[in-house]
């Protein structure tokens, strides 16, 4: 039996469950919490996460995805304080977020700059992967980066191209923050593409945050994964858009090319509660269990369709390339005339 890395050791795939494929549990940025962010209690933000996680598997999940990297405060230490107060698997990331430019401790280190070498980003990430992030020995399991509105800059590509480069290497899968209304989910896929990664590994986030079904065909055609990863975030689009989405890539025959989430946290240095909860008030964890999954039913979606969504799905993307543990129950869901037609 193949297993992953999750932030308390190993785990066999057969054990992931329902999985939510991009949340956060902090955004915290270290320097941020440092100089300006004053009253900071870890223990107690630590326990309102285990209150919020414990919740969450209540509600039928079993595993999530934490998307949070290098320039969003990743910090496994404090994550394993979490989980291991938790019933949930956490699964964790590596990689850097950027839209646009990279921090400095890697503008002068790599191929053609100022100290001529290595790219220092190749190593780091194949590090997090196979030996552990910092000090630790908490492994990731996947990687991650971003392209925005502001496009592919020389930044964004740098850091794109080692993330494809160390998926190649090691066999991780890629989970991609993309803009849909640029349609720069085709652009992370040529560029990954470009390194020799296996598009059917990469998930292309915040596919959600649009109705264009053409584009988000042509993204799933391709073999990644559309990310409908923001329920809740109704200023961005309103849930019944996003929901009428869902259906219509059912319906279409890309059911396995689906990964429902949130993109939620449990504290964010992004925003104040407060006007959060003004803005978006039902961006939580609880959406997808709570709302999408006893909707998509009551539309007639029959269950195994949400367990191709919320459990073969997450299985197949975060398992070993060599290991296909689902492939019986996909093939199965396939020959049933449910799944991909017309591709």
């Amino acid at each position: 039996m193949q297993s992953i890395n999750t932030a308390t050791g190993t785990v066999g795939v057969d054990r992931l469950g329902v999985t939510l494929t991009h949340e956060h549990i902090f955004v915290l940025n270290e320097d941020y919490r440092l100089n300006f962010l004053r009253g900071w209690d870890d223990d107690a933000q630590i326990a309102a996460a285990v209150d919020q996680l414990t919740r969450l598997k209540a509600a039928g999940v079993d595993t999530l995805m934490d998307v949070s990297v290098a320039g969003l405060g990743r910090n496994v230490e404090r994550i394993a304080k979490v989980a291991e107060q938790v019933d949930l698997t956490i699964v964790l990331a590596t990689g850097l977020y950027t839209f646009h430019d990279l921090p400095f401790q890697f503008h002068y280190t790599g191929p053609d700059l100022g100290l001529d070498g290595p790219d220092p980003l190749d190593e780091a990430f194949v590090r997090d992967l196979t030996v552990g992030i910092g000090d630790t020995d908490i492994k990731a399991a996947f990687l991650f980066c971003a392209i925005e509105a502001e496009g592919l800059s020389a930044g964004v590509e740098r850091v794109m191209r080692a993330v494809g480069r160390a998926a190649v290497a090691t066999g991780a899968p890629i989970v991609v923050h993309t803009n849909p209304h640029t349609k720069s989910g085709l652009i992370a896929q040529r560029v990954l593409a470009g390194e020799g990664v296996d598009l059917t590994r990469v998930q292309i986030a915040h596919c959600g945050d649009t109705t264009d079904l053409d584009y988000l065909m042509q993204v799933a055609d391709a073999g990644s994964t559309l990310g409908m990863d923001r329920f809740g975030v109704d200023v961005l689009l309103p849930y019944s858009e996003r929901f009428a989405t869902v259906t219509a890539l059912i319906e279409k025959g890309y059911a396995d090319r689906i990964a429902l989430s949130q993109d939620a946290f449990c504290f964010s240095d992004w925003f104040e509660d407060d006007q959060r909860r003004l803005v978006a008030p039902d961006w939580d964890y609880f959406q997808v269990t709570g709302r999408v999954i006893p909707d998509l039913l009551a539309a007639g979606v029959e269950q195994q369709v949400i367990d191709t969504i919320m459990r073969y799905g997450p299985r197949d993307f975060l398992a070993p390339p060599h290991s296909t543990p689902a492939a019986l129950a996909v093939a199965d869901f396939n020959k049933s005339g449910l799944g991909p037609k017309n591709r």
